[in-house]
Protein backbone atom coordinates (compact mmCIF):
# COMPACT_ATOMS: atom_id res chain seq x y z
CA UNK A 1 0.00 0.00 0.00
CA UNK A 2 2.83 2.43 1.14
CA UNK A 3 4.75 1.94 -2.09
CA UNK A 4 1.70 2.45 -4.29
CA UNK A 5 1.32 5.20 -2.38
CA UNK A 6 4.66 6.86 -2.99
CA UNK A 7 4.83 5.67 -7.20
CA UNK A 8 1.76 7.64 -7.54
CA UNK A 9 3.42 11.03 -5.53
CA UNK A 10 6.46 10.87 -8.08
CA UNK A 11 3.40 10.73 -10.75
CA UNK A 12 2.20 13.82 -9.32
CA UNK A 13 5.55 15.44 -9.57
CA UNK A 14 6.42 14.64 -13.00
CA UNK A 15 2.76 15.88 -14.29
CA UNK A 16 3.21 19.02 -12.79
CA UNK A 17 6.28 19.66 -14.08
CA UNK A 18 5.06 18.83 -17.45
CA UNK A 19 2.26 21.03 -16.51
CA UNK A 20 4.36 23.77 -15.61
CA UNK A 21 6.41 23.63 -18.86
CA UNK A 22 3.03 23.29 -21.08
CA UNK A 23 2.09 26.58 -19.58
CA UNK A 24 5.25 28.45 -20.00
CA UNK A 25 5.48 27.67 -23.97
CA UNK A 26 2.05 28.60 -24.40
CA UNK A 27 2.37 32.03 -22.74
CA UNK A 28 5.43 32.48 -24.80
CA UNK A 29 4.03 31.30 -27.67
CA UNK A 30 0.66 33.39 -27.65
CA UNK A 31 1.63 36.38 -25.16
CA UNK A 32 5.32 36.94 -26.28
CA UNK A 33 5.86 35.15 -30.02
CA UNK A 34 8.68 34.76 -31.71
CA UNK A 35 9.12 37.59 -34.42
CA UNK A 36 11.57 38.76 -37.30
CA UNK A 37 12.39 42.27 -37.82
CA UNK A 38 14.92 44.11 -39.93
CA UNK A 39 16.85 47.17 -37.99
CA UNK A 40 17.73 49.34 -41.29
CA UNK A 41 20.70 51.73 -41.59
CA UNK A 42 23.01 50.39 -38.36
CA UNK A 43 25.92 51.57 -38.21
CA UNK A 44 29.35 50.55 -39.56
CA UNK A 45 32.30 51.29 -37.23
CA UNK A 46 36.08 50.53 -38.57
CA UNK A 47 38.36 48.95 -36.27
CA UNK A 48 42.27 47.84 -37.08
CA UNK A 49 43.32 51.41 -38.58
CA UNK A 50 45.51 52.27 -36.43
CA UNK A 51 47.09 48.85 -38.04
CA UNK A 52 46.98 50.81 -41.59
CA UNK A 53 48.38 53.86 -40.15
CA UNK A 54 51.77 51.91 -38.57
CA UNK A 55 51.62 50.45 -42.32
CA UNK A 56 51.40 54.22 -43.97
CA UNK A 57 48.23 53.09 -45.12
CA UNK A 58 44.65 54.73 -44.75
CA UNK A 59 41.17 53.88 -45.45
CA UNK A 60 39.84 56.89 -48.29
CA UNK A 61 36.46 55.18 -48.52
CA UNK A 62 33.93 52.46 -47.57
CA UNK A 63 31.14 51.20 -50.20
CA UNK A 64 28.74 51.43 -47.24
CA UNK A 65 28.33 53.40 -43.83
CA UNK A 66 25.45 51.77 -42.78
CA UNK A 67 24.08 47.98 -43.03
CA UNK A 68 20.71 46.53 -42.30
CA UNK A 69 20.22 43.63 -39.60
CA UNK A 70 17.22 41.14 -39.31
CA UNK A 71 17.20 39.46 -36.50
CA UNK A 72 14.60 37.05 -35.47
CA UNK A 73 13.65 37.46 -31.10
CA UNK A 74 10.73 37.56 -29.00
CA UNK A 75 8.25 40.12 -29.71
CA UNK A 76 9.43 41.85 -25.95
CA UNK A 77 12.90 41.74 -27.22
CA UNK A 78 12.51 43.34 -30.36
CA UNK A 79 10.70 46.17 -28.76
CA UNK A 80 13.31 46.89 -26.55
CA UNK A 81 15.68 46.14 -29.25
CA UNK A 82 14.03 49.06 -31.88
CA UNK A 83 13.54 51.65 -28.55
CA UNK A 84 17.76 51.70 -28.58
CA UNK A 85 18.58 51.16 -32.15
CA UNK A 86 20.92 54.24 -31.95
CA UNK A 87 23.32 52.31 -29.63
CA UNK A 88 23.46 48.95 -32.26
CA UNK A 89 26.65 49.10 -34.62
CA UNK A 90 28.48 46.74 -36.24
CA UNK A 91 32.13 46.11 -36.78
CA UNK A 92 34.67 46.73 -39.50
CA UNK A 93 38.11 45.12 -39.19
CA UNK A 94 39.80 46.81 -41.81
CA UNK A 95 43.41 45.62 -40.03
CA UNK A 96 44.40 43.44 -42.50
CA UNK A 97 43.38 45.51 -45.98
CA UNK A 98 45.90 46.62 -48.14
CA UNK A 99 46.38 49.15 -50.46
CA UNK A 100 43.65 49.47 -53.22
CA UNK A 101 40.38 47.70 -52.76
CA UNK A 102 39.37 44.72 -50.69
CA UNK A 103 36.52 42.62 -49.72
CA UNK A 104 35.92 42.77 -46.33
CA UNK A 105 33.21 40.69 -43.98
CA UNK A 106 30.78 42.54 -41.96
CA UNK A 107 31.55 41.74 -38.30
CA UNK A 108 28.60 40.74 -35.57
CA UNK A 109 26.53 44.00 -34.30
CA UNK A 110 27.25 45.00 -30.82
CA UNK A 111 23.95 45.65 -28.92
CA UNK A 112 22.93 48.25 -26.54
CA UNK A 113 24.45 47.77 -22.82
CA UNK A 114 22.78 46.00 -20.55
CA UNK A 115 20.32 44.60 -22.98
CA UNK A 116 19.13 41.26 -22.92
CA UNK A 117 19.89 39.14 -26.11
CA UNK A 118 18.06 36.23 -24.99
CA UNK A 119 16.48 34.23 -28.01
CA UNK A 120 17.47 36.69 -30.58
CA UNK A 121 19.20 35.40 -33.10
CA UNK A 122 20.69 37.43 -36.28
CA UNK A 123 19.75 35.96 -39.77
CA UNK A 124 20.76 38.38 -41.90
CA UNK A 125 23.26 41.35 -42.69
CA UNK A 126 22.93 43.29 -45.83
CA UNK A 127 25.28 43.91 -47.09
CA UNK A 128 27.54 41.14 -45.74
CA UNK A 129 30.45 42.47 -47.05
CA UNK A 130 31.81 46.13 -47.73
CA UNK A 131 34.35 47.37 -49.81
CA UNK A 132 36.84 49.36 -48.68
CA UNK A 133 39.49 51.59 -50.36
CA UNK A 134 42.65 51.81 -49.01
CA UNK A 135 45.69 54.52 -50.47
CA UNK A 136 48.99 55.86 -49.17
CA UNK A 137 48.91 57.98 -45.37
CA UNK A 138 48.66 61.78 -46.63
CA UNK A 139 49.71 64.13 -44.33
CA UNK A 140 50.01 67.65 -43.73
CA UNK A 141 51.20 70.30 -40.75
CA UNK A 142 49.08 73.29 -39.84
CA UNK A 143 49.36 76.64 -37.63
CA UNK A 144 46.62 76.12 -34.87
CA UNK A 145 44.83 79.30 -34.91
CA UNK A 146 42.87 81.00 -32.22
CA UNK A 147 39.41 82.08 -33.26
CA UNK A 148 37.51 84.29 -31.37
CA UNK A 149 33.12 83.56 -31.75
CA UNK A 150 31.69 86.89 -29.80
CA UNK A 151 33.31 89.96 -28.98
CA UNK A 152 35.03 91.62 -26.29
CA UNK A 153 33.06 93.93 -23.74
CA UNK A 154 33.52 97.05 -24.19
CA UNK A 155 36.20 98.82 -22.28
CA UNK A 156 38.32 95.90 -23.05
CA UNK A 157 40.87 94.33 -25.25
CA UNK A 158 42.66 90.86 -26.16
CA UNK A 159 45.97 90.36 -25.66
CA UNK A 160 47.78 87.93 -27.86
CA UNK A 161 46.51 84.46 -27.21
CA UNK A 162 49.10 81.42 -26.71
CA UNK A 163 48.21 78.05 -28.11
CA UNK A 164 49.36 74.87 -26.86
CA UNK A 165 50.36 72.69 -29.13
CA UNK A 166 51.23 75.55 -31.98
CA UNK A 167 50.66 73.10 -34.43
CA UNK A 168 48.75 69.60 -35.51
CA UNK A 169 49.90 67.24 -38.01
CA UNK A 170 46.58 66.07 -40.43
CA UNK A 171 46.27 62.64 -41.58
CA UNK A 172 44.25 60.91 -43.92
CA UNK A 173 43.79 60.26 -47.76
CA UNK A 174 44.79 63.15 -49.89
CA UNK A 175 41.95 63.88 -51.45
CA UNK A 176 40.35 64.49 -47.83
CA UNK A 177 43.45 66.14 -45.97
CA UNK A 178 44.02 68.58 -49.32
CA UNK A 179 40.22 70.21 -48.03
CA UNK A 180 41.42 71.26 -44.94
CA UNK A 181 42.74 75.25 -45.16
CA UNK A 182 43.29 76.00 -41.84
CA UNK A 183 43.02 74.37 -38.06
CA UNK A 184 41.51 76.52 -35.25
CA UNK A 185 40.80 76.40 -31.92
CA UNK A 186 36.95 78.58 -31.10
CA UNK A 187 36.70 80.28 -27.68
CA UNK A 188 32.96 81.30 -28.02
CA UNK A 189 31.88 84.17 -25.54
CA UNK A 190 30.05 87.22 -26.11
CA UNK A 191 30.75 89.40 -23.82
CA UNK A 192 34.53 88.45 -22.71
CA UNK A 193 36.00 90.48 -19.68
CA UNK A 194 38.70 88.10 -18.23
CA UNK A 195 41.19 85.89 -18.98
CA UNK A 196 40.68 82.88 -20.31
CA UNK A 197 42.65 79.20 -20.19
CA UNK A 198 41.36 76.11 -20.79
CA UNK A 199 41.21 73.47 -23.77
CA UNK A 200 39.04 74.16 -26.48
CA UNK A 201 38.38 71.74 -29.52
CA UNK A 202 40.08 71.67 -33.06
CA UNK A 203 37.90 72.48 -36.35
CA UNK A 204 38.75 72.13 -39.74
CA UNK A 205 38.18 74.49 -42.15
CA UNK A 206 37.99 74.56 -46.22
CA UNK A 207 39.90 77.48 -47.87
CA UNK A 208 36.36 79.57 -47.38
CA UNK A 209 36.41 79.59 -43.60
CA UNK A 210 33.51 76.86 -43.22
CA UNK A 211 34.33 73.99 -41.09
CA UNK A 212 34.88 70.40 -42.20
CA UNK A 213 32.45 68.12 -40.18
CA UNK A 214 32.78 65.01 -42.45
CA UNK A 215 36.14 64.06 -43.14
CA UNK A 216 37.38 60.92 -42.44
CA UNK A 217 40.81 62.44 -41.14
CA UNK A 218 43.49 62.08 -37.78
CA UNK A 219 44.72 65.21 -35.96
CA UNK A 220 47.69 64.51 -34.03
CA UNK A 221 45.96 66.39 -31.38
CA UNK A 222 41.98 66.89 -31.32
CA UNK A 223 42.15 69.69 -28.56
CA UNK A 224 44.66 72.85 -27.52
CA UNK A 225 45.26 74.56 -24.23
CA UNK A 226 44.29 78.00 -25.02
CA UNK A 227 45.25 81.34 -22.79
CA UNK A 228 43.74 84.19 -23.69
CA UNK A 229 44.70 87.38 -21.91
CA UNK A 230 41.81 90.20 -21.70
CA UNK A 231 43.17 93.80 -20.74
CA UNK A 232 41.47 97.23 -19.86
CA UNK A 233 41.78 99.55 -22.23
CA UNK A 234 41.66 103.56 -21.85
CA UNK A 235 42.35 106.93 -23.52
CA UNK A 236 44.87 108.48 -21.88
CA UNK A 237 46.05 112.27 -21.27
CA UNK A 238 48.96 113.52 -22.65
CA UNK A 239 50.58 116.07 -20.07
CA UNK A 240 53.91 118.49 -20.19
CA UNK A 241 55.50 119.40 -17.08
CA UNK A 242 56.74 123.32 -17.70
CA UNK A 243 59.93 124.65 -16.07
CA UNK A 244 59.32 128.64 -15.35
CA UNK A 245 62.34 130.36 -16.88
CA UNK A 246 63.53 133.38 -19.15
CA UNK A 247 60.72 135.32 -17.18
CA UNK A 248 58.43 132.90 -18.22
CA UNK A 249 55.48 130.70 -16.18
CA UNK A 250 52.39 128.58 -17.31
CA UNK A 251 50.30 131.42 -16.91
CA UNK A 252 52.59 133.38 -19.79
CA UNK A 253 51.87 130.73 -22.34
CA UNK A 254 49.74 129.16 -24.26
CA UNK A 255 50.58 125.06 -25.55
CA UNK A 256 49.00 122.20 -27.64
CA UNK A 257 50.24 118.45 -27.41
CA UNK A 258 49.80 116.73 -30.97
CA UNK A 259 48.34 113.88 -30.08
CA UNK A 260 46.07 115.48 -27.34
CA UNK A 261 45.41 111.43 -25.90
CA UNK A 262 46.43 107.82 -26.78
CA UNK A 263 44.77 104.67 -25.97
CA UNK A 264 46.56 102.47 -23.89
CA UNK A 265 45.80 98.79 -22.33
CA UNK A 266 46.70 96.77 -19.65
CA UNK A 267 46.07 94.43 -16.79
CA UNK A 268 43.06 95.91 -14.74
CA UNK A 269 45.00 96.47 -11.69
CA UNK A 270 48.40 98.64 -13.52
CA UNK A 271 45.62 100.49 -15.49
CA UNK A 272 43.83 101.31 -12.26
CA UNK A 273 45.03 104.85 -11.68
CA UNK A 274 46.52 105.66 -15.13
CA UNK A 275 44.67 109.06 -16.43
CA UNK A 276 47.25 111.19 -17.54
CA UNK A 277 50.57 110.33 -18.75
CA UNK A 278 53.59 112.95 -18.36
CA UNK A 279 56.25 112.82 -21.66
CA UNK A 280 58.42 115.01 -20.38
CA UNK A 281 59.59 118.79 -19.33
CA UNK A 282 59.93 122.09 -21.17
CA UNK A 283 62.12 124.50 -19.82
CA UNK A 284 60.68 127.92 -20.83
CA UNK A 285 63.71 129.32 -20.42
CA UNK A 286 64.26 128.06 -24.10
CA UNK A 287 61.24 129.39 -25.77
CA UNK A 288 61.56 132.01 -27.66
CA UNK A 289 58.01 133.56 -29.34
CA UNK A 290 56.84 129.99 -30.38
CA UNK A 291 59.04 127.19 -30.45
CA UNK A 292 58.02 123.04 -31.31
CA UNK A 293 59.69 120.37 -28.85
CA UNK A 294 59.35 116.81 -30.04
CA UNK A 295 58.84 114.09 -27.15
CA UNK A 296 58.84 110.23 -27.43
CA UNK A 297 55.74 108.23 -25.18
CA UNK A 298 57.19 105.87 -22.97
CA UNK A 299 55.07 103.24 -21.42
CA UNK A 300 55.88 101.02 -18.58
CA UNK A 301 56.64 97.45 -20.20
CA UNK A 302 53.76 95.72 -18.28
CA UNK A 303 51.19 98.46 -20.53
CA UNK A 304 50.50 98.44 -24.34
CA UNK A 305 50.18 101.83 -26.72
CA UNK A 306 47.30 100.58 -28.45
CA UNK A 307 47.35 103.79 -30.49
CA UNK A 308 50.92 103.09 -31.84
CA UNK A 309 52.22 106.61 -31.56
CA UNK A 310 55.81 106.80 -30.64
CA UNK A 311 56.04 110.65 -30.80
CA UNK A 312 54.18 113.40 -29.31
CA UNK A 313 55.06 117.15 -30.44
CA UNK A 314 54.50 120.14 -28.39
CA UNK A 315 53.98 123.44 -29.61
CA UNK A 316 54.61 126.20 -26.80
CA UNK A 317 53.69 130.30 -27.55
CA UNK A 318 55.01 132.78 -24.63
CA UNK A 319 52.47 135.62 -24.69
CA UNK A 320 52.55 139.02 -23.10
CA UNK A 321 55.90 139.55 -22.21
CA UNK A 322 58.65 141.68 -23.35
CA UNK A 323 62.86 141.46 -24.46
CA UNK A 324 65.43 143.47 -23.98
CA UNK A 325 68.83 142.86 -25.48
CA UNK A 326 72.01 143.32 -22.84
CA UNK A 327 76.15 143.61 -24.21
CA UNK A 328 77.56 141.41 -21.91
CA UNK A 329 81.23 141.27 -21.04
CA UNK A 330 81.76 139.95 -17.56
CA UNK A 331 82.68 136.87 -19.05
CA UNK A 332 84.80 133.96 -16.72
CA UNK A 333 85.88 130.38 -16.95
CA UNK A 334 85.75 127.72 -15.04
CA UNK A 335 88.59 125.53 -13.72
CA UNK A 336 89.71 123.55 -16.78
CA UNK A 337 90.84 119.69 -16.19
CA UNK A 338 94.29 119.27 -15.57
CA UNK A 339 96.94 119.63 -17.23
CA UNK A 340 94.91 122.19 -19.73
CA UNK A 341 94.71 126.41 -19.70
CA UNK A 342 92.04 128.70 -21.00
CA UNK A 343 91.43 131.71 -21.61
CA UNK A 344 87.95 133.63 -22.82
CA UNK A 345 88.53 134.79 -26.91
CA UNK A 346 84.99 136.06 -26.74
CA UNK A 347 84.58 139.78 -25.06
CA UNK A 348 81.43 139.89 -24.77
CA UNK A 349 77.97 138.58 -26.03
CA UNK A 350 74.18 139.81 -26.52
CA UNK A 351 71.92 138.45 -24.03
CA UNK A 352 68.42 138.61 -24.12
CA UNK A 353 66.44 139.02 -21.13
CA UNK A 354 62.38 138.82 -20.90
CA UNK A 355 59.75 139.76 -19.02
CA UNK A 356 57.19 142.70 -18.30
CA UNK A 357 58.42 146.07 -19.49
CA UNK A 358 58.07 147.83 -16.08
CA UNK A 359 60.50 144.96 -14.77
CA UNK A 360 62.50 145.04 -17.53
CA UNK A 361 62.81 148.77 -17.32
CA UNK A 362 65.08 148.27 -14.18
CA UNK A 363 67.64 145.95 -15.12
CA UNK A 364 70.71 146.82 -16.99
CA UNK A 365 74.49 144.97 -18.01
CA UNK A 366 76.10 145.05 -14.94
CA UNK A 367 73.71 142.51 -13.15
CA UNK A 368 74.72 139.96 -16.05
CA UNK A 369 77.64 137.63 -15.94
CA UNK A 370 78.90 135.00 -18.38
CA UNK A 371 80.52 132.00 -17.25
CA UNK A 372 81.82 129.20 -19.74
CA UNK A 373 82.30 125.24 -18.85
CA UNK A 374 86.08 124.01 -19.79
CA UNK A 375 85.88 121.38 -17.79
CA UNK A 376 85.57 119.06 -20.23
CA UNK A 377 87.74 120.63 -22.73
CA UNK A 378 90.39 117.91 -24.53
CA UNK A 379 91.84 119.57 -27.31
CA UNK A 380 93.53 122.56 -28.07
CA UNK A 381 93.21 125.78 -30.47
CA UNK A 382 90.33 127.71 -30.14
CA UNK A 383 87.06 126.17 -28.91
CA UNK A 384 83.48 127.03 -28.83
CA UNK A 385 82.11 125.82 -25.24
CA UNK A 386 78.67 125.98 -23.58
CA UNK A 387 78.09 128.92 -21.77
CA UNK A 388 75.55 129.87 -18.66
CA UNK A 389 74.20 133.44 -17.73
CA UNK A 390 72.96 134.83 -14.19
CA UNK A 391 71.27 137.41 -13.63
CA UNK A 392 71.33 139.42 -10.48
CA UNK A 393 67.92 140.41 -9.61
CA UNK A 394 64.82 138.95 -7.98
CA UNK A 395 61.93 140.39 -10.37
CA UNK A 396 60.37 138.57 -12.43
CA UNK A 397 62.68 138.66 -15.15
CA UNK A 398 65.05 135.83 -16.93
CA UNK A 399 67.47 135.09 -19.57
CA UNK A 400 66.18 133.23 -22.34
CA UNK A 401 68.32 131.42 -25.28
CA UNK A 402 71.42 129.21 -25.04
CA UNK A 403 74.98 130.51 -25.56
CA UNK A 404 78.41 129.61 -26.47
CA UNK A 405 81.41 131.20 -25.86
CA UNK A 406 84.98 131.09 -27.89
CA UNK A 407 88.26 129.54 -25.53
CA UNK A 408 91.46 129.55 -26.83
CA UNK A 409 92.83 126.07 -24.87
CA UNK A 410 96.47 125.19 -24.17
CA UNK A 411 98.71 122.72 -22.37
CA UNK A 412 100.93 124.13 -19.05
Amino acid sequence: MMDRLRESKWVYILCSIALALLFWMYVRVTVDPTDTQTIRNVRVVQTGTSVLTSQGLTVAGISDETVDLQVEAPSSVITNLLRYRGDIYVNLDVSRCVEGENRVAVGQPVWPTNFSTEGLVLRERDPSTITVTVEELYTRTFDVEFQLDGQVADGYQMGLPAVEPETVTVSGAVEEVSQVARVVAVLTSENLSEQYAGDLPLTLLDSAGNPLTDLSVTLSADSAYVVVPVVVEREVELTVNFIPGGGATEDDITFDIDPRTITVSGAEEDMANLTQLSIGSVDLSRVTGTNTFNFPISLDPSLENVSGETTASVTVTVEGLDTAVFEVDNISLTDPPAGYRAQAVTQARQVTVRGRAEDLALIDASQLRIVADVSNVTSTGQISVPARVYLNSAGSVGVIGEYTVVVEVSRR
